[in-house]
This record gives C-alpha cells, structure tokens and sequence, in this order.
C-alpha cells in the first residue's frame, strides 16, 4: 500500500514536471522581468505632441472651458444684436460659425492623439496586469504542486510507520500466543 502510493506520487510529479515545462519557462521569465515593479514604457516620457494633446483634451473636456465658451458664445450673439447697424458678425453670425467651425476641426484630431495615446497606456497597463496575475497563478499553482507532493510523502511515511506498527504487533501477539 505505502509503495502504491510512493509510486503515484512519483507518477504525479513527472506528470507535472512534464506539462509544466512551458509553465516554468514562462514563470523563469517572468520572475527575470519583475512585471510589479515595472511601469509601462509609454508613461515614461511622452513628447511634447502628446503633452499638448493631454492638456487641449483635459482643457476642452472640463466644465470650467464649457461654461466660459458658452459665456462668450451668448456675449457674441448678445453683442452683435445690440449693436444694429454697427455689428461685427450680423445675425446669422457667419463669422461666428466659422471659429467654432475651425475650433471643432482642430480639436477633434487633437482629443483622438490624446485619447490614441491614452488607449495605449491602457492597453500596457493591462499587458501589465496580466503579466503580474499569470505570474501569481503559476507562483500559486507551484506552491500547490509542492504542498500536495508533500502531503502525499507523509501519507507515504505514515502508511509505512502504520505497517511497521502493525508487523511489530503481529510479531507481539504471535510471541504472547507462543508462551500461551
């Protein structure tokens, strides 16, 4: 019985020392890269396109540039509308549609740079993640592997000491039944 289950064990750990060659590969590598204590390359140095697109984004995309935009929006109409005959853009406000017109077209690119640039911060970020969480489960799994591998050496040891027990009562009682 305890050799059965010696024998099992072994077969259990060649098992998993052969399907867990690719698994070691990549944990060796991983453990080489240290991904938790690395930050994604494109948050190292972004240049000075992608500084201005974060800032035109953030700008255009807090309430602060909306309210301020719709306060000058209703000073221009307001303004052209007192002054008559005297207007700068006279009501259908052409002049005014053509600055939002070319404000719109300028910052549309400008917001998808920075929304580009942010997607792939993401994305290494999640590359990242993943490459931490794959390195945990294989840690994990490893610690499994060598707590049932030593789970199963003391089943086998203790089966033993069982069998010696029981042999040296066998020998025991079979010396009482003697003297008898």
């Amino acid at each position: 019985m305890p050799k059965q289950i010696v024998k099992r064990g072994l077969e259990r750990v060649a098992q998993f020392m052969s399907a867990d060659r690719r698994e070691d590969a990549l944990l060796k590598q991983l453990r080489m890269k240290h991904p938790a204590h690395k930050k994604p390359a494109e948050l190292d140095k972004p240049s000075i396109g992608d500084r201005v697109a974060d800032a035109v984004a953030s700008t255009v995309g807090s309430w602060t540039f909306i309210i301020i935009q719709s306060g000058m929006l209703v000073a221009w109409i307001i303004g052209n509308s007192l002054a008559g005959d005297k207007a700068w853009d006279p009501f259908p406000f052409i002049l005014l549609n053509l600055m939002l017109s070319f404000q719109a077209a300028y910052t549309a690119p400008i917001i998808m740079m920075a929304q580009n640039r942010q997607s792939d911060i993401d994305r290494a970020r999640a590359e990242q993640d993943y490459e931490v969480n794959l390195k945990a489960e294989l840690e994990i799994e490893l610690l499994h592997q060598k707590i049932d591998l030593m789970r199963e050496q003391e089943i086998a040891r203790l089966s033993a000491m069982v069998e010696e027990l029981a042999q040296i009562i066998k020998a025991q009682q079979a010396g009482n039944t003697s003297k008898s």
